[in-house]
Parts: structure tokens; sequence; C-alpha cells
């Protein structure tokens, strides 16, 4: 049995994430726009708060870091989880993801999304929405993916439910006029004089009414900026998932939890050993439709290893490509979808068809290659079940958050209703809403306090990635951390040569530099294997050590630290009245 870390042991060397964690270097602000909320994110859980609080009355306004529908919402391809059919319930969708998540999972988080779930989904149809339908009933077509029992996946367009979903949301945003800031990468927290959130920093990249550095004024602030993926060499997400938010909250003071859980895809289209960015993904409910991983024989690979074979949870299915690829010297497997046929394709499957043929690969005739990659973080800001961070006024939703969901690893398609359902809990705590007597929000101080950090120069972004991929990747050892840990480390020390000038480009390896580092950290410490943290030195699960979370923050002034909970429940974020302690789950059965 290993040894818990310390509680308030430091994270990191002087020169990593355990010493000074100041704002990023920036001009002063230029322009300022007045709200009561500032929602930063425009995929499924930015713009659903951002209408809810628009609905409320709110003057909202809505960062986003490329274009409204740049988001990951948009790549997501196979759909949203709710307990909508016959026959399935909240308890049966619970269950599920109580099993995912290894055991990890905070309870009654979990709850909160299975039983509000099914009538946010309805809520979105009504919003616009429009999901795929059964040819014979006219009903919602619900189809099944991994570590789900029943089939309880909605979706539209085949396979293009986030694309939809964006699509309804953008066209709500737009037609209620919601005031909306394009382009603009978000810098850092602003704080009154009393430690409350007075709004954020941010850089509009030279498109739209404002130019350069500005600020939001508003005293509350939700965080919906998605994941951190481009930590990775390769991943599923867009380029944009830089954890801008996650090291945003770290700067402000904010507590962040279980960052070591980072699932990888099992099926991510193959396109060699050094592709890198974002990678095409291959829907897991190809799988629920009944494709087979296979080996380059033709052998089935995943039955017997699980009673759901190909649709065991994420990370047994990932664990199980890899543990293949390696007994027979390859780096990949295949999806056989052949027996589908070519309409089947084209009507369920058509982006996914479109991805294959665009590389020189047909689904109709032949496997798909396939491998893992970086895909969702389970981990994130931590919040309780109205989204409240540790950070007064400071909330957060969507992948992003770390709200106890998803446990050591995420059920499929739980994302975009965790989004939807946490979103809408957030907009109702905002109600009434904290309006703010003095206009200019005075005094208005940096969130870190004292001086700015070093920006790391954009060069280290490719170098950053190639650290984390060899090192905290899907295999993990003490070793291999330690090495990436050090040259994390090294990365940070004062480069010879001319500073790094402040520019978008530095501002996102300074992010992801930051929140590699902590995860690294993090990942160090878990010294066992839990859903999708992957402990080659550690192979057993540790439930007497580990069935706990690893939570990093720090004081005002004071370098980051980490602690562990005592159960599985999060503890009160304390940043605002009445907020509740989480329950403690009843002991799962192993």
């Amino acid at each position: 049995m290993s040894p818990g870390p310390a509680t308030g042991s430091s994270v990191g060397s002087g020169a990593g994430p355990g010493g000074s964690v100041g704002p990023l270097a920036a001009p002063a602000p230029g322009w300022t726009v007045e709200a009561d909320v500032v929602v930063v994110g425009s995929g499924v859980a930015g713009l659903t708060a951002a209408l809810r609080c628009a609905a409320s009355g709110a003057r909202t306004v809505v960062v986003t870091k490329a274009r409204l529908d740049d988001g990951s919402t948009r790549w997501a391809q196979g759909g949203i989880a709710a307990a909508l059919g016959e026959g399935d319930s909240p308890a049966q969708h619970r269950d599920d993801t109580l099993e995912a998540g290894a055991g990890l999972c905070d309870e009654a988080a979990v709850h909160t999304l299975v039983t509000e779930g099914p009538d946010a989904v309805r809520r979105l149809i009504r919003a616009g929405a429009t999901f795929d339908t059964s040819a014979t009933t006219g009903d919602i077509a619900l189809t099944r993916e991994g570590g789900h029992h029943r089939s309880r996946i909605a979706h539209a367009g085949g396979d293009a439910t986030g694309a939809e979903i964006s699509r309804a949301l953008v066209a709500a945003v737009r037609e209620r006029g919601i005031r909306t800031v394009e382009n603009a990468l978000v810098l850092d927290l602003l704080k009154d004089g009393e430690g409350r959130t007075a709004g954020v920093t941010l850089h509009v990249m030279g498109e739209g009414q404002h130019d350069g550095v500005g600020a939001v004024h508003a005293p509350a602030v939700v965080l919906a900026t998605g994941g951190m993926g481009q930590v990775f060499a390769a991943t599923t997400n867009p380029a944009v998932s830089t954890g801008d938010g996650v090291a945003l909250a770290l700067r402000a003071g904010a507590e962040v939890s279980d960052l070591e859980f980072v699932q990888f895809h099992p099926t991510v289209l193959y396109l060699g050993p050094d592709a890198e960015g974002q990678q095409p993904l291959i829907s897991e409910a190809v799988r629920g439709e009944g494709a087979h991983l296979v080996d380059a024989a033709g052998v089935r690979f995943m039955a017997g290893r699980h009673p759901l074979a190909e649709l065991a949870p994420r990370d047994i299915v990932a664990k199980g490509i890899m543990s293949r690829a390696a007994e027979q010297g390859t780096d990949h497997m295949f999806l056989d979808g052949r027996h589908f046929g070519a309409a089947m394709w084209k009507t369920r499957f058509p982006t996914i068809l479109a991805a294959c043929r665009a590389h020189g690969i047909d689904p109709v005739t032949e496997p798909i290659p396939v491998a893992p990659a970086a895909h969702y973080a389970s981990g994130g800001v931590r919040t309780d079940l109205h989204g409240r961070t540790t950070v007064p006024g400071l909330y957060a939703c969507g992948e992003v958050a770390c709200t106890g969901v998803h446990g050591a690893n995420r059920l499929a398609s739980n994302s975009l209703l965790e989004g939807l359902v946490f979103a809408e809990r957030i907009a109702e705590q905002l109600q009434p809403l904290p309006r703010n007597a003095e206009p200019n929000l005075e005094p208005v101080l940096p969130a870190a306090g004292g001086r700015p950090g070093a920006l790391l120069p954009a060069g280290a972004r490719t170098e950053i990635q190639r650290i984390m991929t060899n090192g905290a990747g899907v295999l993990r050892s003490q070793r291999s951390l330690a090495t990436a840990a050090a040259q994390l480390a090294a990365l940070a020390a004062a480069p010879a040569g001319k500073p790094a000038e402040p520019g978008v480009e530095t501002w996102e390896t300074t992010n992801l530099h930051l929140v590699a580092q902590v995860l690294v950290e993090a990942a160090a410490l878990r010294q066992e294997t839990r859903g999708c943290h992957w402990r080659e030195d550690h192979p057993d699960r540790d439930d007497t050590t580990w069935r706990r979370h690893l939570i990093v923050g720090r004081a005002p002034d004071a370098p980051l630290t980490v602690r562990t909970t005592q159960t599985t429940a999060f503890p009160s974020t304390a940043s605002g009245p009445e907020s509740p302690q989480a329950v403690p789950p009843k002991e799962q059965q192993q």
C-alpha cells in the first residue's frame, strides 16, 4: 500500500507551479465593458449559462476565444446521454456513471446530473435543437455507447450532435441579442478590494469593435472555457483547448482537482506515429452500432476482457488497445464496421465517413486504423453543486469544471449533459443578480497580486506537448513522470536571450505549461491505477489509500499546494452562502 501525500505539501519546485504564480504579463487594459455576468466560452455550457442569465434580465457578455461556434461542443459526435427511453431511469444512468467513475464520483453530483438531465435535454429541444428520431415511432432515436447498459444516447445528424447543439444555441444567443466578444483570449481574473470577483482581462485578436487588451467588469464570472487537450501532441480537442480557464483559476487562487484523470479516447483515427494536433475522432457510437475492435489478423480482442467487450468504459478499451498493440509490437489496432454497408455509413456516420476518406481510408471496404489520443479532462476547477468555485463570484461549468460527476473516468456522452445541467444551476444561483452599485467596480486589482510571472516563448509549446505525451500519456510511471517534471521545470528556467513578449502564442504556451506541471505532479502523487490514470509501476487500484481526490490550490501570494480529501465527496467551496456539503457516497460494489 502506498502512502498518500502530506496535506498541504508544496507542488513542484521553486521554478515550477510551487513557485510564484503571478498574473500573465500583459499591457494594461485599454478599454472596458460593464456587465452583470461575463461568460467565458461558447460551448454548450457557456451559451446555456448566458441564455439563462440574459433571460433573467442580467447584462450578460459572452467572451469566446474564436468564433461563437468554434468550441469543443461542435466536435462532439456521439451525442448526449439522458434517461429518456422507455424502461430507462435516472437510477440506471446513475449506476453506469458510478461504475465508469471507478469509485471517485461524488454521488450527490451524479444524482443531480441524472435526475435533472432529462428535463434539461427537453428544454434544449424547445430552444431549437433537433435530434434524430425513429422513422416508426417519431420518438428520439437512442443508441448505446461504452459503459451504458441502456440505449440512452440522443444524437443529431447521425454523428453531428455537437454541431447541431452549437447551431441551436448560437442562433438563440444571436436572436436574443446577447453581447459577444469573439476572437478574445481571456487572461486573468480581476478582484475588488475585498477579494471578490470583479471581471476579467482579455485580449481581442484584431477583429470586431475592440482590439488589444481590455477588461470586462462584472461581479460574476462563469468559466466555460473547455478542456486542455492541446497539452498533448495528439488530441481530439480543437486548437483553442489550451487550458486557459484552469490556468486562470490557479492564478486567481481557485482550487482545481482530479487533473491527473485525462481520458484518452480509445478510437481516434491513426495517422502515423508522428501525427500531431487535432486528430479525427471515431465516435464510440460506431461501436455502439456494432463495429468490432480487431487486430491486424482480424481477431477481436476485447471479448473476454470485459462483459461489455467493445462497449466497456473508455479506460478499459484504451488499455485493451494499448495492451494488444504492445503484445504485437505495433502502435494501433483496427475498428471493423464493414458489415454496416455503404448506406448505413452514409446516413448514420456521414462525418466520420468523410473524415476517413479524406485520409485515404474507406470504412465501407476496410477496417479503420485507430489508437488512443487525449480527449477529455475529467478534472478541472473545483465547484459545488451550483457551480461555485472557492473564489467568491467565480463559477465554472463544462469541461473546465470538476463537479465530481466524472470521478476517475467520464462515462461516454455525459459531458454535454453535465455542461447543460450545471450551467442552468449557475444561472439559477445568480438570481437575484449581484448587481454592482459602483459602475466602475473600483478598486479593481489583479487577482494574483504581485508582479507578473515570466512568459514562455511560443516555441516551447511543441516541447511541452512532446514532454507530456512521452511522460504523462496513456501509460505513466514514477520514472516517466519524474522525467516530465524535470523537463517542464527546465523550460521554466530563465532562457538565454530576449524574454518572451506578451502575445496570444506566449500566453497560451504559459497556460499549457502551468496545467502540465500540475497534472504531472498529481499523476506522480497518485500511486495506483484507477480509471483513466494508468500507472505501470502501480498497476492495482488502492481504495484504502487513494479513494479520494487530490486538490491543488494556494493562499494569496503563496505557492500552490496539494491536499487530499478524506472521502470521495468534495468539501464545501465556501464561496457563497449555503454552499452545500456534498453527500458522501455509499460504498460501491467492487
